[in-house]
């Protein structure tokens, strides 16, 4: 009889929803509709920042995008100063992050497939480039507003009591499915992600394609940067900080292997999912933050071994 595998997308969807019902063991009152749209708003936030990561991170060639989180919060930065409270400022303030970002990710294609750095490396460094750039923007002072349209759009009920965020989140959903199965880049990104050598034999750019695929990361993490604002309506100088770990671990835990070239953004939205719902555990059941923090490392640690053996599973 032949043996029935689960997707690991579907695996982690299924994970999640164990976890929504631990929730209600541990933690009466935990399992009610509003806290399950309230898990899936703030995981629509980590999932969108992680859309250019699972592009990075298919792409191969030991690829992680170390300045996402820099770029989160210089796209935020932006917005806050660019729209300064105006409505009709939103779309020009977005444009202008969305392009910052777009061009910083393109600086990292190019290091990387023109100059042979390391992605590791050359992200890192954007990283600290970007994080220089907010100080001189800046010059310690944010000075702007969110305008209140963003609150609307993001943070509150549209419709039957879901923030718009989490419809906003579905969309990318479907442009990253079309992006990576639809589109000749996608097939191309798959293909550079298994083998370099043997995509540019069969005709593949490689080097366009790799830059084409940090130039989305940087524009992606930008839109996030956008979304975290309309969330917070505030802005601070770490802002997109802690979000770069959890970047990477969604999209594992979701089924992306490290090694690239296999992997959906489906899953990385359940990846999401599962992070913001251990997360939301651990802070119903009351623990101390030392504890939530040690569990929290732990469980990613066990989450990420399992899902992370990446050349076993292509072998």
């Amino acid at each position: 009889m032949k043996k029935v595998q689960l997707s690991p997308p579907l695996l982690a969807l299924l994970l999640a929803i164990a976890l929504f019902l631990l929730g209600g063991v541990l933690a009466p009152g935990f399992v009610n509709v509003e806290q399950a749209i309230n898990i899936v708003r703030l995981s629509a936030f980590l999932g969108i920042i992680a859309a250019g990561q699972t592009l990075v991170i298919l792409s191969g060639g030991e690829g992680i995008d170390l300045s996402i989180g820099a770029i989160v919060t210089l796209s935020a930065i932006l917005v806050f100063r660019i729209v300064d409270g105006q409505n009709g400022m939103v779309l020009p303030a977005l444009a202008v992050a969305l392009l910052t970002g777009f061009l910083f990710g393109a600086i990292n294609g190019l290091g990387i497939t023109a100059l042979g750095i390391p992605p590791l490396v050359m992200t890192l460094g954007m990283a600290g480039v970007v994080q220089g750039s907010i100080l001189v923007l800046t010059q310690g002072q944010l000075v702007g507003k969110a305008a209140p349209i963003m609150s609307t759009l993001i943070s509150r009920p549209l419709v039957l009591g879901i923030p718009g965020v989490i419809f906003i989140w579905l969309a990318l959903g479907a442009v990253m499915w079309l992006l990576l199965e639809r589109t000749a880049y996608g097939k191309h990104l798959f293909a550079v992600g298994v083998n370099r050598t043997a995509s540019r034999l069969s005709g593949v750019r490689v080097p366009r394609t790799v830059l084409i695929t940090y130039a989305l990361s940087g524009l992606l993490s930008a839109f996030g940067g956008f979304m975290l604002l309309g969330f917070t309506q505030n802005v601070f100088l770490s802002l997109g900080e802690r979000w770069l770990f959890p970047s990477v671990a969604a999209v594992v835990v979701g089924g992306t292997i490290l090694a690239g070239g296999k992997g959906s953004y489906w899953g990385t939205m359940a990846g999401a999912l599962v992070l913001t719902l251990i997360s939301s555990l651990l802070t119903a059941v009351q623990l101390p933050e030392a504890a939530r923090q040690i569990i929290l490392g732990v469980t990613l640690l066990v989450l990420l071994s399992v899902y992370g053996r990446q050349r076993a599973l292509r072998e």
